[in-house]
């Protein structure tokens, strides 16, 4: 089929993994449009850079030059005019895990990293010792990790590494999206509830890793973290090995002597000691999965840790976005309860004795139902002074699924944290401004691009 394409255009352009995917098929001579409803950066930036046309808004004429084929992105459902319009025309189209799978991944050696947390970051982690190390990897990361410059890059190297997604794959496929990527090796860091739009409950999404396992054949490999209760009744499997990593006894890959410090972590993988420059407990699992699977690959401990010792971490993962009249303000992609959790946790290692601000916007499918009323209420009691953005789209959800604001600021009151649940971007903007003092710190939540907030908060405080 694909010998017959020469243009493609991408309907959902700017979604993390599309954008990525449509600067490597760029550069393997395609001829890449595409259009997007949220065009923001830093993929717009992305694309801009890379002379790709972004459309913004969806509209029929923007198939108006034919393309040969049409990669349609999970966030279009029927209704969209580009969607539709592939449909009546008969167009040639595809989900983009489909395409990867029969375009770049099928024949080559598959490293899927899976997990409901800490998936981009360790697929970086793993995909840079491959890089830093001389193997040339193909990959595809959901953001954007600057040792490697781009989210995506096609190669002619026999290795393959993926960040394999639980949510569905298109309207037209609501299989996950791991399911397409041929896994020779697998990775599970955590399963928990999330994506409450199309997962009723924690065993749907069980379900789904379950068929995912199943795909991994006898001369593969499943690392999963040990420590999960909720990934232990998935591992009873016989066709091929497994093998669990985490803090605890049992583990095959334990780490141990954990340190946890301003500038990094380290721990101690049976006699070796391998540090990070990234901060928390969370990126201490990610790396000791990193670690086990480049030893499976063949990797020694040295190799492994020079690269580690050179990983630049992920944009929007605990990002400085700048700092102005002392008040730094972070950027971070968090938003399930236990990431924020996480960050903060994160943030009190490297801001020790700082007054820590958490600025969160419900914005995914999940935060803004009440899936985890109580739990955000836990995972923000963290902070010193929380401010909530208003709960987006709000009005698309029955009243009985709702996230209730008022009530989260009521607990967290209760608790003692000082919070404010305000409307607009320029109100959350005022109110820190006002109340932040020198040496504070600001993180800001948010999976989209919070209207440009990082910015306006640090030109206000320089003003």
């Amino acid at each position: 089929m694909f010998r017959e394409i020469k243009s493609v255009h991408f309907v959902g352009i700017c979604g993390s993994a599309m954008a990525s995917t449509a600067v490597a098929m760029q550069e393997r001579g395609f001829h890449v449009t595409g259009s997007d409803q949220n065009v923001y950066p830093p993929m717009s930036t992305f694309l801009a850079e890379r002379k790709i046309q972004v459309m913004a808004g969806y509209a029929e004429q923007n198939l108006a030059h034919n393309p040969d084929l049409v990669v349609i992105g999970n966030a279009v459902s029927r209704g969209n005019p580009e969607a539709e319009a592939a449909l009546e025309r008969k167009l040639r189209y595809t989900s983009l895990p489909e395409l990867l799978k029969e375009y770049f991944i099928r024949g080559k050696r598959s490293l899927v990293v899976t997990g409901t947390h800490g998936k981009t970051t360790t697929t970086s982690l793993l995909t840079w010792v491959f890089e830093h190390n001389g193997a040339n990897p193909s990959y595809l990361i959901g953001g954007l990790p600057p040792n490697l410059g781009q989210g995506a890059r096609f190669t002619d190297s026999p290795w393959f590494i993926i960040e394999g997604d639980e949510y569905d794959t298109a309207f037209f496929d609501k299989r996950s999206k791991f399911i397409h990527y041929l896994p020779e090796v697998a990775i599970i860091n955590n399963v928990e509830m999330d994506h409450a739009d199309i997962f009723e409950n924690l065993a749907a999404i069980q379900l789904s890793f379950r068929r995912f396992i199943n795909v991994i054949p006898r001369n593969g490999l499943l690392l999963a973290n040990g420590d999960d209760p909720a990934i232990t009744p998935l591992l009873d499997v016989k066709h091929f090995p497994v093998k669990r990593f985490g803090l605890g006894a049992g583990n095959d890959f334990r780490a141990e002597g954990i340190e946890l410090r301003p500038e990094g972590s380290s721990f101690k993988l049976g006699q070796t000691e391998f540090t990070i420059p990234v901060i928390g407990e969370f990126n201490v699992r990610n790396a000791l999965a990193v670690a086990a699977c480049a030893r499976h690959c063949g990797f020694s401990d040295a190799q492994i840790q020079s690269a580690f010792t050179t990983f630049m971490p992920v944009k929007r993962r605990l990002e400085m976005r700048g700092e102005a009249r002392g008040v730094k303000v972070i950027d971070d992609f968090g938003h399930h309860p236990t990431a924020i959790r996480e960050t903060l946790r994160a943030l009190r290692v490297m801001f020790p004795g700082q007054k820590l601000w958490a600025v969160f916007e419900p914005r995914s499918n999940t935060t803004r139902r009440n899936t985890f009323q109580n739990e955000l209420v836990d995972a923000l009691e963290r902070a010193d002074a929380v401010v909530v953005a208003e709960v987006a789209r709000l009005e698309q959800l029955p009243v009985d699924q709702r996230l209730n604001p008022h009530q989260l600021m009521e607990e967290l009151r209760l608790r003692g944290r000082p919070a404010s649940y305000l409307p607009t971007v320029e109100a959350i903007v005022e109110h820190v401004a006002e109340g932040a003092k020198e040496t504070d710190v600001v993180c800001v939540f948010s999976n989209g691009g919070f209207g440009g907030i990082h910015d306006k908060l640090l030109k206000r405080l320089a003003a």
